[in-house]
């Protein structure tokens, strides 16, 4: 955009703060390259244009916005003389084109002293040689240092989330190999039982019932029932009560076995009858009794296992280091995944709801970051639940506002006060006691949901209840997935 040329004076631009230390001759020079405009109220410049021009305000208001999604947000306001916008970086001359890293619009007419980037570059590099160096320095190694912090801060959350998942791992893993113990334990135990059974003076139907019963005792022990304490306590007296009316020795110790396996008075009464003979019914309910404690651990085995299988899928889901980076990905699969390899640290005092609208669609986007931003809120949320007591809820919820998905963290921590809630997302910054935190979790989130994503990154909250809201576009943006920026390459 261009505005109305007016003419240029060389006093007037020398009483810029940013000018006021150069020569006459300088300013005569800035005077006969650059040029002086006025615009009426409307856009200057916009986001993502090449960057074409260097643009210092002389007199009137600017507004400077940035683009999260479809929406321009205000960043700043000003009417200091002086201030400046547009090709600030064209000094550096690294052969890559500048483009505008923000939008630029006036409220009312404002004048411009407008330099093109070109002759801003030659002037800089001319006038201050020095100054280009030192600012070049200071520009990649910012660069450099926000791409190692950015690491850093991915290996921390990932050792925390390695602890956590061996700390899941080892649960079932070890509950796997006792009952792998104590299977192999009563399978010698029923082998000794059976021969025992079949060395004895027991005619052949007694034994074919005997074995026809533990088919039958295995096949209803897959489908027990759940059943609640007291209902289990019950069915425990009754069971020990009809074992010891019927001879059985240690009846207190089988019968909660049986009611573990969904066995009732009825069924024993069936057993007693398919036996037939009171001597055989203390060792076919001793065989009986071992038939169950099998069933009973392999069921624990095949569900450790199954949780183990669970944990590995999860690990992947999280780091989907099997997938593009880039692609169209369920917003609920992300969610659970980073739930489970952080429910060590979550652990059980923390209530964890889901509140999943189901009927949101998949969106395109960068899988593996959107799970750093979900760790970084989840590992706050605990962090501020923790601060409050240790017991609270975090809920997480999903929904489409606008045009746009939303994914929402609550918690019911004490909140954040609101004397510093704008500087939440700043570098560096932290409420964490030392040593807990970096004060870059936030940080690095909002440059991969702003940034990477084009969404936004908001937090209301109040004591009890603080929500931490994530905006992604359903559909994809302009921005090639091969050029998306590297959030911890982008500049803060």
């Amino acid at each position: 955009m261009s505005g109305q040329p007016m003419p240029c004076s060389a006093a007037e631009i020398g009483s810029l703060f940013l000018f006021e230390k150069l020569s006459a001759e300088q300013l005569d020079r800035l005077c006969g390259e650059g040029r002086v405009e006025l615009f009426d109220p409307g856009p200057v410049f916009t986001e993502g244009d090449p960057a074409t021009c260097f643009y210092v305000m002389i007199e009137g208001t600017v507004i400077m916005s940035r683009r999260v999604g479809s929406d321009d947000i205000e960043v700043s306001r000003t009417s200091q003389p002086g201030v400046y916008a547009g090709a600030v970086m064209a000094y550096l001359g690294d052969g890559k084109p500048q483009r505008y890293m923000n939008s630029v619009r006036v409220p009312e007419p404002t004048r411009f002293f407008v330099l093109p980037a070109e002759s801003f570059a030659n002037l800089i590099h001319e006038w201050f040689p020095m100054a280009v160096h030192l600012l070049e320095g200071l520009a990649l190694g910012s660069q450099t240092f926000q791409r190692a912090v950015g690491q850093r801060e991915r290996l921390l959350a990932l050792g925390s989330l390695s602890a956590g998942l061996t700390h899941e791992l080892n649960n079932p893993a070890a509950a796997a190999a006792r009952a792998t113990s104590s299977l192999r334990d009563r399978v010698a135990h029923m082998r000794n039982k059976l021969g025992a059974i079949a060395s004895g003076p027991y005619h052949g139907d007694a034994l074919k019932a005997l074995v026809e019963l533990q088919e039958r005792t295995a096949e209803r022990v897959s489908k027990a029932p759940a059943l609640s304490p007291l209902e289990a306590s019950d069915r425990e007296d009754e069971l020990a009560d009809w074992l010891d009316d019927h001879g059985v020795q240690n009846g207190w110790q089988i019968a909660p076995t049986f009611v573990q396996g969904g066995l009732d008075v009825d069924w024993l009464e069936q057993v007693a009858v398919a036996v037939g003979e009171q001597e055989l019914l203390q060792s076919a309910i001793e065989c009986l009794n071992y038939t169950v404690e099998a069933e009973l651990l392999m069921s624990e085995i095949e569900d450790s296992t199954t949780r183990i299988s669970h944990l590995v899928d999860a690990a992947k889901q999280y780091s989907q280091l099997d997938r593009a980076p880039y692609q169209v990905a369920d917003v609920h699969e992300l969610l659970d995944s980073t739930l489970l390899m952080l429910s060590g640290k979550i652990g059980p005092q923390v209530k964890v709801v889901k509140e999943y609208d189901r009927s949101v669609p998949r969106i395109p986007a960068y899988p593996a970051e959107l799970n750093q931003v979900w760790t970084n809120l989840i590992d706050n949320a605990v962090s501020a639940i923790n601060s409050a007591g240790g017991e609270g809820t975090l809920t997480v919820r999903t929904a489409v506002v606008h045009d746009r998905l939303l994914v929402e963290f609550r918690d019911t921590g004490p909140g954040v006060p609101a004397e510093i809630r704008g500087r939440i997302f700043d570098p560096f910054f932290t409420t964490k006691p030392v040593g807990e935190g970096t004060g870059l979790g936030l940080d690095i989130s909002w440059r991969i949901v702003v940034n990477k994503h084009h969404g936004d990154l908001k937090v209301e909250s109040v004591p009890g209840d603080t929500r931490f809201q994530v905006l992604l576009p359903l559909a994809a943006t302009d921005t090639e997935p091969d050029t998306a920026p590297d959030p911890a390459q982008e500049p803060s």
